[in-house]
């Protein structure tokens, strides 16, 4: 069974930084692209980076680029989400899903954490 586990979410003023961690368990990841979304209240959920497990290409919002940074650590397993200059407007529930290779959705997610921009 596969679980993704989300961490590091909280509350941080405007300008600061937060680091989302993704722990993966259940399966080799080796084929598959792990990606952080987020969904604030009222909107739609939006996709905003992306990595594949091998050979860690990236991809990236244009809302984002610039100031967050996914990578992976393959020996824990996990994925992360380096934010910096956070804004109110990145205040929202941050999630990890994981697409598995040749699948064109993301099959599992992770159950969100909250990250709290203050101005």
């Amino acid at each position: 069974q596969v679980q993704l586990v989300e961490s590091g979410g909280g509350l941080v003023q405007a300008g600061g930084s937060l680091r989302l961690s993704c722990a993966a368990s259940g399966r080799t990841f080796n084929s598959d692209t792990m990606g952080w979304f987020r969904q604030a209240p009222g909107k739609e959920r939006e996709s905003l980076a992306a990595i594949s497990w091998s050979p860690g290409s990236t991809y990236y919002t244009d809302s984002v680029k610039g100031r967050f940074t996914i990578s992976r650590d393959i020996a824990k397993n996990t994925v992360y989400l380096q934010m910096n200059s956070l804004k109110p407007e990145d205040t929202a529930v941050y999630y990890c899903a994981v697409r598995f290779g040749g699948s064109r959705r993301y099959d599992y997610w992770g159950q969100g954490t909250q990250v709290t921009v203050s101005s």
